[in-house]
């Protein structure tokens, strides 16, 4: 059976993306809505309750609005948007998450792929709260950088006029109520928001999210072999999927700690640090942010949703 799948908002940095991973699959007939239409309520309304699925890669209100104009109770929606994140009746699209999400994934109708920057958090963090190495109050700083295809069109344009003086290093969010908080709470389980200081460098995608933890804090110090254990423990429990933990080490400095090494992939690699002496432990997520983070990780969600094989057109 050949399904019908609608990217609207498939001219945006993700559409494409998605676009572009589905043009060969010949299970897959991609259904577009011509220029002249795109503003044509009606129109849209016909061509998304004719999909037997739809990706939505538009800002909040309009992925709201999209949602509005589905009358069927067949069309499946993965919204790319954080318009329903957190929202009820909505699966969160993080597969590897625990060990049944996928499932989850592929029996729902609605799923809310995640943000980019909370699925580092939520794959380390998730993993030590169920553990009870940390606890859900425990007050957690994050940082990161991303490549500046993750601001969207206006930010590429900017970025890519500045040519090599553009800031190489530029934190955002310093108003520290990033629109990704809310996932990033709720999904690795914490009681209270993260600190969470983002920022952009000057290279188009890939990304690298760092989470350091004073544990010296806890009651019950754990060492770095108790924290890499849980989170491989969790995802040695994952079958399929694309995020592996890399071998415990003692490093000063790692090449693999390069925000653009998994770019074109799906892979999302976590890595541990510690000094058990000093109670103290980074945690690092690399992964591309235009892939796991974004159009990956929808097309990854729409191959659970249609049955097919989570792989396909992914490259790992």
């Amino acid at each position: 059976m050949v399904a019908r799948v609608f990217i609207d908002g498939e001219a945006g940095t993700t559409g494409l993306q998605i676009r572009e991973r589905l043009a060969s699959r010949r299970d897959i007939e991609l259904l577009s809505i011509p220029d002249h239409l795109r503003k044509d309520v009606a129109a849209k309304a016909d061509i998304l309750n004719s999909a037997d699925a739809t990706i939505l890669c538009l800002p909040d209100a309009a992925a709201k609005e999209s949602v509005s104009l589905i009358t069927n109770d067949r069309t499946r929606v993965i919204d790319a948007s954080t318009a329903h994140r957190v929202a009820d009746g909505w699966e969160y699209g993080f597969a590897e998450m625990d060990k049944g999400q996928a499932a989850k994934i592929a029996a729902s109708t609605r799923v809310a792929n995640p943000g980019c920057w909370p699925q580092g958090v939520i794959a380390f963090i998730r993993p030590l709260i169920a553990a009870g190495i940390l606890p859900a109050d425990f007050a957690l700083t994050v940082s990161g950088i991303s490549g500046y295809s993750g601001g969207g069109k206006s930010m590429i344009e900017a970025y890519e006029a500045e040519g090599e003086t553009a800031n190489v290093f530029s934190p955002y969010g310093l108003t520290f109520s990033h629109k990704h908080l809310p996932e990033m709470k709720r999904y690795a389980t914490l009681d209270r928001d993260p600190l969470f200081v983002p920022a952009v460098g000057n290279y188009y995608k890939g990304m690298l999210t760092s989470v350091p933890l004073q544990l010296s804090q806890l009651d019950s110090i754990p060492t770095g072999a108790t924290l890499h254990a849980a989170i491989a423990d969790h995802f040695a429990g994952v079958s399929g999927g694309f995020v592996e933990v890399a071998p415990l080490a003692d490093l000063g400095r790692s090449d693999e700690l390069d925000p653009q090494a998994l770019n074109g992939t799906n892979r999302m690699r976590l890595h541990v640090f510690a000094n058990d002496a000093r109670a103290q432990a980074v945690l690092i997520a690399t992964y591309d942010n235009l892939g796991k983070g974004a159009s990956g990780a929808a097309v990854q969600n729409l191959n659970l949703m249609l049955g097919a094989d989570e792989a396909t057109s992914l490259a790992a």
